[in-house]
């Protein structure tokens, strides 16, 4: 796991000691660690090759084996030509989330309300269907069980005929 740490030196033993300070829970995600950490190497600082109080980046194994160690400078230099050169605060940045939020939310919402209009609409037209099936049959009844009535016009010779 990823850490950023300070070098410092055991006073007793003259060996170098990594006080680990954040850990990289994600590719942009760091936690700042509450109960800073110490690793006491095998090393003076000589063989290290750092200075007291000098930052590094440290990859540790599970078992807090150390598999890489690097300057921190250019992962500073990087954190601040992304996000401090272009106004980007924490708050901004809170803010920023808040409003995505909101807007996700409102979304939920939106979408929410066109699935109850959906399904509004759907009952309707169900509702129309069977009162249109409704009619038919009515009239279907209707159109079978009255007599049909034959029209004779006053002017055909029918009509002589019967009076």
């Amino acid at each position: 796991m990823r850490h950023l740490a300070q070098v410092q030196q055991d006073e007793i033993t003259e060996h170098a000691m990594l006080r680990l300070l954040a850990v990289q829970k994600t590719e942009y995600t760091w936690v700042v660690l509450p109960n800073p950490t110490e690793i006491v190497l095998d090393k003076t600082l000589a063989d290290l090759g750092y200075a007291p109080q000098s930052l590094v980046m440290v990859d540790l194994s599970d078992t807090q084996d150390i598999q890489h160690l690097e300057d921190a400078l250019p992962w500073v230099l990087q954190m601040i030509s992304e996000y401090l050169t272009k106004g980007l605060s924490p708050t901004s940045l809170q803010e920023e989330a808040e409003r995505a939020e909101q807007w996700r939310q409102s979304l939920t919402l939106r979408d929410q309300e066109l699935g109850r209009r959906t399904l509004e609409l759907e009952a309707r037209r169900d509702q129309i269907q069977e009162l249109e099936k409704n009619l038919q049959e009515n009239k279907d009844k209707l159109e079978g069980s009255s007599p049909q009535a034959k029209v004779i016009p006053k002017d055909s010779p029918a009509s002589d005929e019967s009076a």
